[in-house]
């Protein structure tokens, strides 16, 4: 059992293969957050991970009605929030992801411009 850090406390270990391909299978290899579909490429099942809707850093327990697949992107920017509900984790979780997309749309646009004047 690992260690939480603050406390050091024991604390129950990450879901382990067999409990997170459950998870994956349960949930048809889709991300709950944003609907990535991990089995429509290599490089999105690579992304694919488990998260605690309540963070075990929060108490979250290991249950599966606690444990949704999803994308790391969504897992990293939902972080160790807790929210009321998972609809508002998603809604949450999707408003960073456009406001990401936004930033990255125009730095982008901004640095092409400034290779095409060159």
């Amino acid at each position: 059992m690992p260690l939480h850090l603050s406390t050091l406390n024991l604390v129950a270990a990450p879901v382990s293969l067999q409990e997170g391909l459950k998870i994956l299978e349960r949930d048809d290899y889709k991300c709950r957050y944003c609907g990535l579909d991990g089995r429509a490429t290599f490089d999105n099942a690579l992304m694919m991970s488990v998260d605690f809707v309540v963070p075990r850093a929060r108490k979250g327990k290991k249950d599966p009605a606690n444990l949704v697949a999803c994308c790391r992107p969504c897992n990293m920017i939902k972080g160790t929030k807790v929210y009321k509900s998972f609809d508002e984790a998603r809604a949450f979780v999707l408003a960073q992801r456009q406001g990401l997309r936004k930033k990255w749309e125009e730095k982008t646009s901004t640095t092409r411009a400034k290779s095409a004047a060159n």
